[in-house]
């Protein structure tokens, strides 16, 4: 009796038993979609670290612009992200606020301009040149959303560490408002910054010397960073070179045993 009681009233149990809920994945939640050249909606408004509300195109101003998506309470990463990109704004030639601008954006529609200042005080304690070439600028649901989709940089909540899971990463954005590409990590090269400047500037910032760089440089999309593309033409060179050699070697070797046995026959 008691075997046929379970065996009518387990089946009904698993049915109402609900199913463990699936860990929170931060590497599926944080990632960047790839879109080249995109359009993105600069025209949105956002509210600066002075209480001004402004779009991204008013900040930018017709120039290259590196906007980069933070949290301006973020207590992990978002402050050394910034550091690192400022190092190696100091350690280019191209100069912030003339050559180009730098917003920082928050992705938290909650985040106030009280944090914006904030992050920025402590920023500029660091940097002090940078005062009023940098923009903090925090924004609505709508606003952050539409952007941050527009640049496919996605990120969620952490219910269990209570924070948003997000990636350190730099969008170079072209004056006329496409993303060029991205700058992946806490402190991007300087060489890789002047590159991406000068590459989104489109001939508009840069010496002659600059662009011709950009010829013996590719743009490695999966990592953010540019690679001289004289090695792989090497690369690619010294490989054609041994296969031609060792098919030349075989075809010698071919003919030999030919000959060979051409002078047996005779």
């Amino acid at each position: 009796m008691r075997r046929l009681f379970l065996a009518l009233c387990l089946p009904l149990l698993l049915t109402f038993t609900p199913a463990p809920a699936m860990a929170f994945n931060p590497f599926e939640a944080a990632r960047i979609d790839q879109k080249p050249d995109v359009l993105l909606p600069l025209g949105n408004e956002f509210l600066t670290e002075d209480g001004v509300r402004q779009s991204l195109t008013s900040l930018a101003a017709g120039r290259t612009m590196l906007l980069v998506p933070v949290l301006h309470r973020c207590p992990n990463i978002c402050g050394v992200t910034l550091s690192g990109l400022m190092e190696a704004v100091n350690a280019q030639s191209f100069r912030p606020g003339r050559d180009f601008a730098i917003v920082a954006m928050s992705i938290d529609p909650k985040e106030t301009t009280a944090d914006a200042v904030a992050s920025m005080q402590e920023l500029l304690r660091r940097f002090p040149r940078l005062a009023g070439n940098i923009h903090a600028v925090t924004g609505t649901p709508k606003a952050i959303a539409a952007m941050t989709d527009a640049l496919g940089y996605r990120y969620a909540w952490d219910k269990n560490i209570g924070q948003y899971a997000h990636i350190a990463a730099t969008a170079v954005v072209t004056p006329k408002g496409h993303l060029s590409r991205w700058l992946y990590g806490l402190s991007p090269s300087p060489e890789d910054l002047k590159l991406a400047l000068t590459d989104a500037g489109q001939g508009e910032i840069g010496s002659w010397s600059d662009q011709l760089l950009l010829l013996c440089y590719h743009y490695d999309p999966t990592t953010g960073q540019y690679s001289p593309i004289i090695w792989d033409a090497l690369r690619i060179g010294g490989a054609v070179t041994v296969a031609s050699f060792a098919g030349f070697l075989g075809m010698a070797v071919l003919r030999e045993r030919k000959q060979r046995r051409e002078r047996a026959d005779g």
